[in-house]
């Protein structure tokens, strides 16, 4: 008994559970755009790609400051047999038994205009002999030893990145925001997809129960002759086709529901009604302050950018590739060893080092040519693409805003249609009723209000599409006037 009032108690605090997370939601298309950017998976994958790119930037940055490195070998134990030369050249066998400790810190700084890097070292290590009786001990130290590398007539990273990794950065930032945009271009169109189901479900349940009705009279003025056989047959096909609407209409309807949810980030418990706007805001888009804005404030320009600096790179790399090059390294410093370690740092001697290396191609069949010469047509490739992307860009924004300005007046016109329809559709069915029409007349006004109904949801979808699409391109609030803009310092926290 006791186990099934626990059951019980279980299934109900279950099924309060459910029912708490069970939500109906009431969207406009402006909380519809707001829960996008802030909730869809969309938007979480546009951050954590922002943020990819940050980290990316960061790491550049840290590359630039200097690198404190510790390094340590805790024991390294050799026994075996080596050959060693005798002063008269002559050769021996003898064993080895030691254990050798090491411990070193370098402080390292990369030189960006030169491509070279200095760097300060300070170290010791400790030997200890085991093949003799008495146990033997050796410390070496390196208190302080500063040098430097510099190679000679060869590529230089560091320049390139210093012209390419800030704008990457600026390019992920732009990235972003248009990230942003195309969420809301696409929230615009699954709120407009499920808004015209949720049209087509209300036309087909009205038209189901019209037809019906339409149906029962004809089928009154059949019985006493007032009509002919082939019109009731109609009418009551056009009622079988609506029935068959009216289902379809309801699974369109889940299925527009279901995309929501899922894009909004959403579980099935959530159910959503949309409000459609019954105004649209009067917004005129200066075509020359759009181009201006675009040319600013859209990442093309950047992308542009970086693809030519990133050709030039290849092309410097090639070419010091191809040709001499030389590597000069210099090292001063101070050493010392003794049995004990504080005897090591007593008195320590100089320690020098110089190198110059070179590195010239003799024969290599031309291939150093053929890749400069690659490097050299890639080049100018980009340079071309970019001019031709240029001008594509500027007549894609011109194009957009010409559409966009056209579409307020392309909404009024499909709102006075879809009024004018309606108004149409009414006084036809009365005048059908009282038989002054025939059924023909009466299909085509409700083909006609149909169709003026969903012609008018388009229009907005489209006035918002193109709207939105202007946005994209400018990144910027036409309705505010102001740059589109993020907070970049919270979104890296």
């Amino acid at each position: 008994m006791k186990y099934f009032q626990l059951l019980v108690i279980t299934q109900l605090f279950i099924g309060f559970g459910l029912k708490a997370q069970e939500a109906n939601k009431i969207l406009t298309l402006e909380q519809v755009l707001v829960l996008a950017k802030e909730q869809s998976p969309d938007a979480m994958l546009a951050k954590h790609r922002y943020l990819s790119s940050f980290w990316e930037f960061k790491t550049y940055q840290a590359g630039l400051l200097p690198q404190l490195n510790l390094q340590s070998e805790l024991v390294n134990w050799n026994k075996s047999i080596i050959t060693y030369t005798n002063s008269d050249g002559s050769v021996q066998y003898t064993q080895t038994n030691n254990v050798t400790t090491e411990i070193g810190m370098s402080l390292r700084q990369n030189i960006g205009f030169s491509g070279g890097n200095i760097f300060v070292q300070t170290g010791a290590n400790a030997i200890q002999d085991f093949t003799s009786d008495t146990l033997s001990r050796l410390f070496r130290t390196v208190p302080v030893a500063i040098g430097f590398s510099q190679p000679i007539f060869q590529y230089n990273p560091y320049k390139w990145q210093k012209k390419i990794e800030p704008l990457k950065y600026d390019e992920a930032k732009r990235e972003y925001i248009l990230s942003m945009e195309e969420i809301s271009s696409n929230a615009i169109n699954y709120f407009y997809n499920l808004a015209l189901a949720q049209l087509n479900l209300e036309i087909s349940k009205a038209n189901y129960y019209n037809n019906d009705t339409i149906f029962k009279i004809a089928q009154g003025r059949y019985n006493i002759g007032t009509i002919a056989e082939n019109e009731v047959l109609q009418i009551e096909l056009a009622f079988l086709n609506a029935k068959t609407a009216w289902g379809q209409a309801k699974i369109n309807l889940e299925i527009s529901k279901f995309r929501l949810r899922s894009f909004l980030g959403f579980n099935d418990l959530v159910r959503i009604e949309l409000v459609i706007p019954k105004e649209l805001p009067l917004i005129e888009v200066d075509v020359n302050k759009a181009l201006l804005k675009a040319k600013e404030n859209n990442v093309a320009p950047l992308s542009w950018e970086r693809q030519l600096y990133e050709a030039q790179s290849e092309v410097s790399r090639t070419k010091a590739e191809k040709r001499f090059n030389a590597n000069l390294s210099a090292k001063y410093g101070l050493n010392g060893d003794a049995v004990l370690i504080q005897n090591s740092y007593s008195n320590p001697d100089d320690q020098l080092a110089f190198s110059v290396g070179i590195d010239i191609p003799i024969l290599d069949w031309g291939k150093g040519k053929g890749k400069y010469r690659m490097a050299q047509s890639q080049q100018e490739v980009v340079k071309t693409q970019v001019e031709q992307a240029r001008i594509d860009f500027e007549q894609r924004v011109l194009l957009q805003v010409m559409q966009f300005n056209e579409q307020d007046d392309q909404v009024n016109i499909a709102a006075k249609a879809d009024t004018i329809a309606r108004k149409r559709y009414e006084v036809t069915k009365q005048r059908f009723l009282i038989g002054k029409i025939d059924i023909l007349d009466l299909n085509v006004a409700s083909q006609e209000n149909d169709l003026a109904q969903r012609s008018y949801l388009e229009a907005q979808k489209t006035y918002w599409s193109y709207f939105y699409g202007i946005r994209q391109y400018t990144l910027y609030d036409f309705v505010n006037d102001k740059p589109l803009e993020t907070d970049f310092e919270e979104l890296e926290q």
